[in-house]
Order: structure tokens, then sequence, then C-alpha cells
């Protein structure tokens, strides 16, 4: 049987998945046509309903829980790993209603944690997370909210933290930050997505079994990442709850489903379904 499988080339997901579409597991009679994109690409493409199986941004989950599961494993949660508003220089943060913000994408966990913190802020400009520093270097922007690799980077290039939006999360809610999660077609049983739930555990099993030696896969996506930020990268992003969510990262999704309903006045579209 085979799956269409979206997720991202950064070292987090690479490195989650690198057994398992690499066979380093046994995967028995399941194989997977992998679709590396950015973050933002994939969540519109669950939205359109593409892939069998992808990664998405939880900011996007509460719109396709009518034709997604989500999947126990595989997710990035945490506590100090959200994302960071920058600048070239310090900005008063009663001022950001007033300033041109760069979101790495419309229905990102990124673009959730901004509009918490700043609800009155409305000129935004949607691009690829990659884009967002030099967005702001050269002035196209005032700020921007970065994520994934540009963490540990902007420092270099001069660029100022005006807040740590996964700290305001942290604060206003006391969870840990569900960035991103691993979704599942509803129209697979639920035998199937167990499996393949299972084999997600077991591939990420591999990967920290064989840490801190980062496997050709992950190099290869990495384009001109150095080992140092690929590890920083996994050890930030790759965590227990990627293993196992827990009571306490399904209070944390939950809690972000809440907040996405109260923010947009609405509903979410069907409960939340959890495969573990």
């Amino acid at each position: 049987m085979k799956f269409t499988l979206g997720f991202s080339p950064c070292p987090n997901d690479t490195f989650i998945f690198d057994a398992l579409v690499n066979k380093k597991i046994d995967t028995g009679n399941f194989d997977f046509d992998i679709v590396l994109e950015d973050v933002q690409t994939l969540n519109q493409w669950a939205l359109q309903g593409r892939l069998d199986i992808t990664k998405i941004s939880y900011g996007v989950l509460p719109l396709i829980l009518n034709d997604y599961n989500l999947l126990e494993s595989g997710g990035a949660l945490g506590k100090g790993v959200g994302p960071l508003l920058i600048a070239k220089n310090k900005i008063d943060l009663v001022a950001i209603n007033d300033c041109t913000i760069a979101i790495p994408g419309k229905n990102t966990t990124a673009h959730l944690l901004f509009s918490l913190a700043f609800p009155e802020a409305v000129k935004k400009q949607f691009m690829v997370f990659s884009e967002i520093e030099d967005a702001v270097l050269n002035g196209k922007v005032d700020a921007g909210v970065i994520i994934h690799e540009n963490r540990f980077t902007y420092q270099d290039k001069g660029l100022v933290k005006l807040i740590d939006l996964g700290e305001f999360w942290e604060k206003e809610t006391g969870c840990p930050i569900p960035l991103g999660g691993i979704v599942m077609k509803k129209n697979f049983s639920t035998e199937i997505a167990v499996q393949i739930n299972s084999l997600i555990k077991k591939s990420i099993e591999y990967s920290f079994a064989n840490y801190p030696d980062i496997a050709p896969f992950v190099k290869q996506h990495s384009q001109e990442m150095s080992e140092q930020v690929m590890r920083q990268h996994i050890d930030l992003y790759v965590n227990n709850y990627s293993i196992n969510l827990g009571n306490e990262g399904k209070e944390a999704i939950d809690t972000l489903l809440r907040i996405y309903s109260k923010m947009n006045e609405t509903e979410a579209e069907s409960s939340l379904s959890i495969i573990d």
C-alpha cells in the first residue's frame, strides 16, 4: 500500500522521517511517495486535501478537521521553541500595530501566535520563512516573525529580537507551544492510521538511537546549514512530544483550538481526533 507523504526539508522533519522513508525500519507492506516542501505550501495542500499524510502548522488544523486526523507522533511541540519577532533596530512594542510585519504564511502557528500577542496589527506581508530576514534587512518590512533555523542565525545578520512569541504563549496559557503536527486523511481506516503512527514513532526512536550522528538524508536537504545549526534545530524541535503528545501535548492543542475559535469568532469544523 502506497501513501503520499509531505514534510519540510528542515532538519527536524528529515530527522523524524529518515528511517521511515529510507527503509531503515521495517515498514511492512507500506511504501511512501515523499514530497518535501515548505510548511506554508504543505498547509495550502492540506486545505486542498492533496496528500494522504502531511506535516502541517497547528495554525491550519482547525480548518482541516473534517478531512484529517491528527497523529500522536511526529510533531513539534515544546517550551522555548516559539517564533521570534525581529527587526533591524529596537522598536517599542506599543508601535508594532503601526508596523509592516513579515509573517511566514497565513495559516502558520507563527501567524496565530503573533495575532494573539498583537491582535490589532493588520499590516502583514505573508512570505516564505527563509525570505523574512532579508525582507527586514532590505527595509521591505519593519519587522518579521522568524521560525526554524533563522532562530539561530538572525543575530549574525545584525538583527535584534523584539519579543519571543513562544514565551508570550507560555505565559498566557501555561502550555507548551504547538508548532506543527502530522495529519492523515480520514478516509483511511483507524487500524491503518494506528500503524502509520507507530512507524513514525519507530522512525524517531531509530534516529535518536543513532544521534548525534546526522544521517546523509538530513544533510542532503539542509542546504548550506552547518552541522552545529542542524543539531541545534533537531535538539530544539524534536523531543518527547514528537514521540508521544501525552496529556500535556493534547491539552496544548485543545488550548490552541479554543483560542483560534475565540480569535476568529467561529467554531471548529469538527472535533479533534488524535490517532495513537
